[in-house]
């Protein structure tokens, strides 16, 4: 598989569309109809992490970009997989595409994006949404693999070819996905295998790894005016609940919730039990439109 092609058989293959918008060529999964409603994966995901929930999101016209160097988003800048750089990109995308985001769903990673993006968007959006955020250090395995794997990409240009390869091993691409503490079905397990043997895919999430720089948004949670959910899961391995509770206390305007169960791909285990929590936040702050269904 490569990112220059998306399979026919991909996720909500449908509503991918391909976007250039220097300095990336991207992949946009666009469906629905209403306000927009941004979803920003995690790293070393893909749009495909939506493919449960976006349809659920019924009212709101739902746009999921493959972050730049991840999944079939291509990218000729390694330099721009920073926060600020991937932020920046994000809102350019948005602008030149005429999209308007009235929300911001991120996970993981993604919901530090989705607060960097409020901050830079000329008009800022209703509200954001932070599944599983990491507003703290990976815990666990991922905590331990990530800086390692980090430090050999910046001496290892080979390192994503070496590592894609390692994933082709099925079972070990499930026991990396149960170390967040979710449980994926086989199919799903395959998605990710799929991914993660792409060596840009991989080169992609190294480098944003280790370029991921947080103290500086951290230190501006107090000033952030948007209405904010955080959304845990009690399962979560990866960025435990306790990462979103200590940065509630730091966000004027902040819901916690938590979700019994379930790991750190709560989405995707789980999307209905996410779209209960999340449709009516989201009518609390941006009206949906006429409800019609969303092809999966």
């Amino acid at each position: 598989m490569s990112a220059d092609h998306i399979p026919d058989d991909w996720p909500r293959r449908v509503h991918s569309l391909r976007i250039r918008a220097m300095p990336h060529h991207w992949h946009v999964q666009v469906s629905g109809q209403g306000p927009d409603v941004l979803l920003l994966h995690g790293a070393g995901a893909s749009a495909h992490s939506w493919r449960g929930l976006a349809p659920l999101l019924t009212g709101y016209r739902v746009i999921a970009p493959d972050l730049p160097g991840h999944g079939f988003t291509r990218t000729a800048e390694r330099g721009r997989l920073t926060l600020d750089a991937m932020a920046d990109d994000l809102t350019l995308l948005c602008q030149g595409q005429g999209w308007k985001p009235a929300a911001i769903i991120g996970h993981s990673a993604g919901g530090v994006l989705a607060l960097r993006m409020a901050e830079l968007l000329p008009r800022a959006p209703a509200t954001l949404v932070g599944i599983n955020a990491a507003l703290g250090p990976f815990e666990g395995f991922a905590g331990w693999l990530f800086p390692k794997l980090a430090r050999l990409m910046a001496v290892s240009p080979f390192m994503p070819h070496l590592l894609s390869g390692l994933a082709s091993n099925r079972k070990k691409v499930e026991s990396v996905l149960a170390s967040t503490g979710s449980h994926l079905a086989p199919g799903d397990v395959e998605l990710y295998r799929r991914l993660l043997a792409m060596p840009q895919h991989l080169e992609g999430t190294l480098n944003m790894m280790a370029n991921w720089q947080l103290d500086p948004i951290l230190a501006r949670l107090p000033q952030m005016a948007v209405p904010v959910l955080l959304l845990t899961s009690a399962g979560d391995l990866a960025v435990p609940p306790a990462v979103s509770r200590k940065a509630a206390t730091l966000l004027p305007r902040v819901e916690y919730t938590e979700l019994p169960g379930y790991g750190h791909l709560v989405q995707e285990e789980a999307p209905e039990a996410v779209a209960a929590v999340l449709l009516p936040w989201l009518a609390r702050h941006v009206a949906p439109g006429p409800a019609r269904a969303v092809a999966r």
